[in-house]
């Protein structure tokens, strides 16, 4: 057997080549494939005295933090050890033609079922900042939940002054009893779901609920430093104010998109947003430990959990911090729609050479999609607890309120063989009624259910009016698009004037979001480049109007080039 060696010549080409692609590509020489293995199984926990085996990831509640770098490739292998069907969605993360690695249950995958596994496979393309993972099937992220730290490339530096250290801040819902047990109860006699119990802070609910003064978050820190704060909301039902006494925080990102900075003392954050803030601290020692806290914006009607989370910082020069005063934030209240609305204004992309604005300028498709609430009638010869003892509650976009399949609609579509029993196309551009959206609601609150899509030519550039309505009420609806980030062009409150209110849009240096509120007894107008093909949930991230039908999908067709078509599906995709 003849061995050949290469010349030195030919090394030096070999080499010199290497180097070319490499300085052409330099994300090839930065980026890395990185493994993680997540085990659902059950863990038991005790907040508030009540103690009960709850869903987890690899026994850690909040889960354990997914860190990757901005270009990474990311292989995720969920083995479901517990009973439950699982499915686990990367939220916010775009999922470039890996559609099926985004996660939602009968959307673009069967759950996994117990004793199975599955390897989400997906690669970080064009972002860097805080995101979540939660579990995406009924109310199993009450619990199943954790951070995405995606760090910029290698010598890219922050846009903003570089922290001393970085601290995540999960904030979340607890339940006494199984939140399963709440929604099917919920969804069976069609009322409204018991509350939650408390709210968290990276799982702990703090000193002003019973028995949790052990269980509360702390925070230390050095006087004088820079702090950065990766700020999530992973409750499953409420909007959250956010604040420390006598801190101001400084927004720079959000949702992964870096912002034009601004200061604030509160803010607010909703399910499935994502902020990042600096926290400088007080040069000097103070005499005082400091409140962390949170608690819910509620526009809406009905009940709602209104208690208040809270951790302590303080700053590490004191041993005894007992003996210190505690200080604690004034929060605006609690359906304080204007200061949401004059907060949510002031968020504005960063918009700098490096990270330019890609806002579309021209629209090639508009829609109009209503959001709100409505009712289904009751089962014959049964009695419910909706809105009246013969109806059901129900929400819906458009007036479809959306019915999941019992099979993978992405499946079905990239079969070729698109069954009209799985979904069908045929989801209005606009309302089929129109009516005052947020004046005297219409006396027929009844929805229509189906499962239906609207259906995108690759690249096409959308406008999307969300319009709130007052069908037994005016109510915040926090809408999450999976697939793709957007920018927020517009936001008013009333009726939406499409002959007035484009005069006001920012298309310069709009925020760019993947989940953003609708306000109550308003609307928000969004743009998108329909530019990743696939199907696409888009969804109230309240989990019970979700669970009500507040949720739709788009369908975006493969585009002519080699990169813009959908992946095959992986080889061990779930099966239903």
């Amino acid at each position: 057997m003849k061995i050949h060696f290469l010349s030195f010549a030919s090394m030096r080409i070999l080499m010199f080549g290497l180097w070319v692609i490499l300085s052409l590509f330099p994300e090839l020489a930065m980026s890395i494939t990185r493994h993680y293995t997540f085990n659902v199984e059950y863990l038991k926990v005790t907040r508030l005295c009540h103690t009960r085996n709850i869903l987890s990831v690899n026994g850690k509640f909040p889960g354990p933090p997914l860190v990757a770098r901005e270009g990474d490739r990311v292989l995720v292998k969920v083995v479901n050890h517990v009973s439950n069907n699982v499915t686990i969605h990367w939220h916010g993360i775009r999922q470039i033609r890996s559609g099926w690695a985004d996660g939602p249950a009968y959307v673009t995958q069967c759950p996994i079922q117990t004793n199975q596994s599955y390897t989400y496979n997906f690669t970080i393309i064009g972002q860097r900042g805080t995101l979540l993972w939660h579990a995406h099937i009924s109310w199993l992220r009450a619990t199943i939940y954790g951070p995405i730290i995606i760090l910029p490339k290698h010598n890219d530096p922050y846009p903003f002054q570089k922290p001393y250290k970085e601290i995540p801040i999960i904030l979340g819902e607890w339940f006494n009893v199984d939140p399963e047990a709440v929604i099917s109860q919920a969804l069976k006699v069609g009322g409204g779901p018991n509350v939650s119990d408390a709210y968290t802070i990276n799982g702990l609910p703090g000193p002003f609920y019973n028995c949790s003064n052990k269980d509360t978050f702390k925070l230390k820190v050095k006087p004088g430093k820079t702090y950065l704060l990766r700020l999530i909301n992973a409750a499953l039902n409420e909007e959250l104010f956010f604040s420390i006494a006598n801190h101001t925080l400084t927004i720079v990102e959000a949702d992964a998109s870096y912002t034009k900075p601004f200061e604030t003392e509160t803010l607010l954050i909703a399910p499935g947003q994502t902020t990042n803030v600096l926290l400088k601290t007080k040069p000097y020692y103070p005499n005082a430990t400091f409140l962390i806290a949170a608690r819910p914006y509620f526009s809406g009607q009905g009940t709602f959990d209104n208690s208040t989370t809270s951790g302590i910082l303080h700053y590490k020069h004191h041993s005894h911090i007992r003996n210190l005063t505690l200080l604690k934030p004034t929060f605006p209240p609690i359906n304080a729609t204007n200061f949401v609305a004059n907060f949510t204004g002031k968020f504005r992309s960063l918009g700098s050479d490096k990270f330019p604005i890609n806002v579309p300028k021209k629209v090639d498709k508009s829609f109009f999609f209503t959001v709100g609430l409505g009712t289904n009638p009751c089962p014959k010869n049964t009695t419910c607890q909706g809105p009246s003892n013969t109806t059901k509650f129900a929400a819906s976009v458009n007036n479809i309120s959306f019915t999941l399949p019992s099979v993978s609609i992405m499946q079905d579509y990239y079969s070729g063989k698109w069954s009209k029993n799985v979904f069908n196309t045929d989801f209005p551009s606009f309302p089929l009624r129109t009516f005052n959206y947020t004046g005297t609601p219409p006396n027929n609150t009844n929805v229509n259910n189906g499962t239906k899509l609207v259906v995108l030519k690759f690249n096409t550039s959308v406008e999307l009016v969300l319009q709130s309505t007052s069908i037994l009420g005016t109510e915040s609806h926090p809408l999450h698009l999976h697939g793709y980030d957007f920018f927020v062009v517009g936001q008013g409150f009333g009726n939406y004037d499409k002959n007035k209110d484009p005069a006001k849009f920012n298309v310069v240096d709009p925020v760019q979001r993947n989940t953003a509120g609708v306000p109550a007894g308003g609307w928000i107008v969004i743009r998108f480049r329909a530019d990743n093909p696939g199907v696409w949930f888009m969804h109230c991230h309240l989990d019970i109007h979700t669970s009500w039908g507040l949720r739709m999908a788009w369908l975006v067709l493969d585009g002519p080039g080699p990169n813009q078509k959908l992946q095959p599906p992986p080889s061990d995709l779930p099966k239903c």
